[in-house]
């Protein structure tokens, strides 16, 4: 028994059964504890939720350090993370908005990137690259809201998704005609296009960076 194994199988039972049904007595009958056994390792519900988030974005520093090398430039860098950032809401759609939502280690830590070793990391990288303090710390903020703000609208509509789907059958679909617009594009707003702007939304990020750089 350690912490770590608790909070990685606390992520399983989240992915399958839904955070709703995550409990102290759910989580200890899995770890085949009794739930009191748990609190020498998670102080609370709240440490435990905490946990879950810190650990996704710990093992995606470790994957991220290990796979960057200072020839690839600063682009490869925020892209891969990008990439990693959005894997980890894919995997995990109901622990991903936690990381908006659980207490940062400092007031100006942002989340995706929730921890001061992250955020150490990224501005040494910037810095390694040639940007100044302010840029470094702007591309910070601006990638950050990006990822935040992509992720969680992406998040969001696949679960929303998922839901009409699995209700659809016992729920007629609402009634649109009072609303002609809506009605008329359904089809069009129901087309999942959210790999494409991820993409092109980076992109365009990159290029704002790169003209910000340029000018310093």
């Amino acid at each position: 028994m350690s912490r770590r194994l608790i909070l990685e199988l606390a992520i399983d039972l989240v992915d399958q059964e839904g955070l709703r049904k995550l409990t102290m007595r759910r989580l200890g009958s899995a770890c085949g504890v009794e739930a009191m056994a748990l609190y020498r390792y998670v102080h609370s519900r709240e440490d435990l939720l905490s946990g879950m988030v810190d650990l996704l974005v710990d093992d995606l520093h470790a994957d991220q350090l290990a796979a960057r090398r200072q020839e690839d430039g600063w682009q490869d860098f925020l892209v891969r993370l990008a990439h990693g950032v959005r894997q980890i809401a894919l995997d995990h759609p109901e622990l991903f908005p936690l990381a908006a939502t659980r207490p940062p280690e400092a007031p100006w830590v942002r989340p995706p990137l929730r921890s001061l070793r992250w955020m150490e990391t990224f501005l040494e990288t910037m810095l390694s690259y040639g940007f100044d303090d302010e840029a470094a710390v702007a591309a910070y903020r601006s990638y950050t809201t990006f990822l935040l703000g992509q992720l969680l609208l992406e998040v969001a509509a696949r679960t929303s998704q998922e839901t009409v789907a699995t209700e659809s059958v016992a729920s007629p679909v609402r009634e649109l005609s009072d609303y002609p617009n809506l009605h008329r594009l359904q089809t069009l707003l129901s087309q999942d296009h959210s790999a494409a702007e991820f993409e092109d939304a980076l992109e365009a990020l990159l290029d704002r960076l790169e003209r910000q750089v340029d000018v310093q």
